[in-house]
């Protein structure tokens, strides 16, 4: 691989037009394909062989008027009540114009007798309930907009305040990630230029970054039109693929200016940074794929979707690493180390920094105290995991003045907390005994507790369908109402229909969401072990090692565990959520953990590549692992940190997006890359491979035989100069 490379880095200097143009044009098309068509996203949670899932088949094969569910624009009135002659004429203004929409599949009014059961009991608050005639992942934001707008200006025109709920206001308050991608961008400008002293040379790593991620993202937004891509999927894109963007890049470029400083030629030191740490990046950027690409395992489409748009993102990264940056930095040729700051002397060491030296030979001299020290620290952040429990999205957790949590507020005090996630039951009936059933199951239904309200059944125009809704007296994100679905499942609904040929399914967002943790919790273990699995032979492959491998995953492990019990600590528990804006504890929200443990290991294992392959380098040149690991992390720590720093302080920017979900993303993620790069590679890995010595390198002779020949030291190493006196017999 390293000879590929080698060669994919030379002609891509050589040939630096022809690679620019090449690149232009991709990312032309597919940013202006993503302008022309717009963004569109999906909101919807399918899970295949569940009892929602079910539900929803069912009804969009013979209820489709009823499968999308609907979303209320909710009405408070401050002076009088919502059936006097003026709020009533405002809201009937209101209805007409939601009617008028093409988007919409009906609309009914509080104040009419249909929808009766959508006016509280003083009068005060009331909902417009809207269904739709489309999948919300067919609504873009601007249509959303509209279609809210058209609905609340007649009521807010006649003094009554009025807020978009459900899906559709999930949708209307769809975020961007262009403040925090902005300010991540801005703490990796200081922290380039204080590493490479040079503006021009800070210049390259942001420029590369922000082009891939702009291609990436015109990419994923033209998916979004073929496949269901929900609306974290583009933000979790941002927040990874302008991470490892600028890491990669960052690597390649501090190991061309090395070989600047060592006297090579211009395209020879090009294309020997390309071969060695563009072998670093590519087996890096390939283990953080992989993990992301195993979500896929977990059969739940909103997942695998989330892991495939971040994966496209990290992608493009890699190929703009070893193709793109090859091509820019041959064309600034010696202007690279350009506009220098005055206190800089702008060459790269090729032994590394003086400091970090001393800090890797007191590690190495003293390793089992490093062990100890790092084991000290990790094990206490980790202990919170045990106490892990995942939940649904709070929308009681958003900023107060979103619509979606004015709606909620609005419902929960007219109404109770239970009207922000009722439960769709859809039954299967038979015609001959459909009145006994359906007669049975709403007495069941009204007679559960923890149920609020049960609606009158709907009926299909075949009469083999019945729809009721119900509401909990619990919040959505409440365990009560969790454990009141598993009651109707389990007992309600089976009861009810006993002795009848029916058959009902208790679905919704709600019960969807309830569905979704129960599959992450039985699918993350086997995703954990997938993830090691193929990262453990990836890494094999790469060192010819099985002590490597088997050793960076568990110290992977600590890492994350560490920042699953932050994210514990600060939002289940809530200690410190209010510095994150938060006004208390919020549920973990199910997904976060699964796409954390994917992003996180792959993360991880950038840094244990790009430190252990320069160990590798040092070792195959005669050194012994004492001073091989003394000499590796000398000289890739200070670039590992410096990477480490821009991919926490980018990740860290979006704990301040207003999404509770995104703010567990960025500061799950940010803890565990700043102690990963920390406690985990200057300290756990350097100690654990002067204490293990020779073993490191041990790889049985016959699987030595079978592994393919695709090592990140083979065709760039020089040989040795002697035996080292601790490594391995020949195989």
């Amino acid at each position: 691989m390293s000879a590929l490379l080698h060669r994919v880095g030379h002609a891509c200097a050589r040939h630096r037009g022809i690679v620019l143009l090449t690149w232009l044009v991709i990312a032309v098309a597919a940013i202006g394909g993503a302008k022309l068509v717009g963004q569109q996203t999906s909101v919807d949670i399918s899970l295949p062989n569940t009892d929602s899932q079910r539900a929803t088949d069912l009804l969009t094969e013979k209820f489709p008027q009823q499968a999308q569910g609907s979303s209320p624009i909710v009405i408070q009135s401050t002076s009088g009540k919502l059936t006097d002659p003026k709020n009533s004429k405002a809201i009937a203004d209101a209805t007409a114009a939601l009617k008028k929409d093409d988007l919409v599949q009906s609309a009914v009014s509080p104040v009419t007798p249909a929808g009766a059961s959508q006016l509280s009991k003083n009068g005060m608050v009331g909902y417009i309930n809207v269904t739709l005639d489309r999948n919300l992942g067919q609504v873009t934001k601007a249509d959303a907009e509209d279609l809210a707008d058209a609905a609340t200006k007649p009521i807010e025109a006649a003094g009554m305040k009025a807020a978009t709920g459900g899906s559709l206001g999930q949708v209307v308050d769809e975020e961007t990630s262009d403040t925090s991608a902005g300010i991540g961008i801005l703490a990796a400008i200081v922290i380039l230029l204080l590493t490479f002293g040079s503006a021009v040379a800070m210049g390259v790593p942001v420029l590369t970054a922000l082009f891939g991620l702009a291609t990436s993202l015109g990419v994923i937004t033209l998916l979004g039109h073929v496949f269901g891509i929900p609306d974290t999927g583009p933000v979790l894109a941002t927040m990874i693929g302008l991470g490892v963007g600028i890491d990669y890049a960052l690597f390649i470029v501090t190991r061309h200016r090395e070989g600047l400083s060592s006297g090579l030629d211009m395209r020879d030191s090009i294309a020997q940074a390309v071969a060695t740490s563009g072998a670093a990046v590519v087996f890096a950027g390939f283990t953080v794929m992989i993990a992301l690409g195993s979500l896929a395992v977990a059969g739940i489409p909103i997942v695998t979707a989330m892991g495939v748009t971040s994966a496209l993102a990290v992608f493009v990264a890699v190929l703009i690493a070893v193709t793109l940056l090859p091509a820019l930095l041959s064309l600034l040729g010696a202007r690279l180390n350009a506009l220098r700051l005055p206190w800089r002397k702008g060459d790269e060491d090729p032994d590394g920094s003086p400091r970090w030296a001393s800090f890797a030979r007191a590690v190495c001299g003293r390793p089992w105290i490093a062990l100890a020290a790092s084991l000290i620290v990790l094990v206490p952040l980790a202990y919170p995991v045990t106490k892990l429990e995942l939940g649904q999205p709070d929308t009681d957790a958003l900023p107060k003045d979103d619509t979606q949590r004015v709606a909620y507020d609005l419902l929960a005090d007219g109404f109770g907390a239970g009207f922000n996630g009722p439960l769709l039951v859809a039954a299967k009936i038979d015609k001959g005994d459909k009145d006994q059933a359906i007669t049975k199951l709403e007495q069941g239904l009204k007679t559960t507790k923890g149920v609020a309200l049960v609606t009158p059944s709907q009926t299909n125009s075949t009469g083999d369908v019945a729809l009721i809704t119900l509401f909990p007296t619990s919040g959505p994100s409440d365990q009560a109402t969790s454990d009141l679905v598993s009651t109707l499942r389990t007992t309600t609904v089976p009861q009810a229909l006993k002795g009848t040929d029916a058959t009902a399914y208790v679905g919704g967002i709600t019960a969807g969401y309830v569905d979704l943790a129960d599959r992450i919790s039985d699918s993350l273990p086997y995703l954990i072990l997938l993830v090691i699995g193929l990262s453990f032979l990836l890494l094999l492959i790469a060192f010819r090692s099985v002590v490597l491998p088997l050793s960076a995953a568990i110290m992977n492990l600590l890492s994350v565990g560490a920042a699953y019990g932050v994210i514990t600590l600060v939002f289940q528990e809530g200690h410190g959520a209010g510095l994150l804006g938060l006004e208390g504890p919020v549920p973990v929200v199910s997904y976060v953990p699964l796409m954390m443990f994917a992003i996180l290991f792959g993360l991880s294992m950038d840094y244990e590549v790009f430190l252990l392959s320069r160990i590798r380098e040092h070792f195959d040149e005669g050194e012994s692992t004492h001073d091989a690991v003394v000499h590796g992390l000398a000289t890739s720590a200070r670039v590992i940190t410096a990477a480490a720093s821009i991919m926490v302080l980018v990740f860290g920017s979006f704990i301040l997006q207003d999404d509770p979900t995104i703010k567990q993303f960025g500061l799950g993620m940010s803890v565990a890359v700043l102690l990963d790069a920390t406690i985990v590679r200057c300290l756990l890995v350097p100690s654990l491979m002067v204490i293990l010595g020779a073993r490191n390198w041990w790889l049985p002779g016959w699987l030595d035989r079978i592994l393919p020949p695709l090592g990140l030291d083979e065709g760039t190493a020089p040989a040795p100069a002697a035996p080292s006196p601790d490594a391995p017999a020949p195989a």
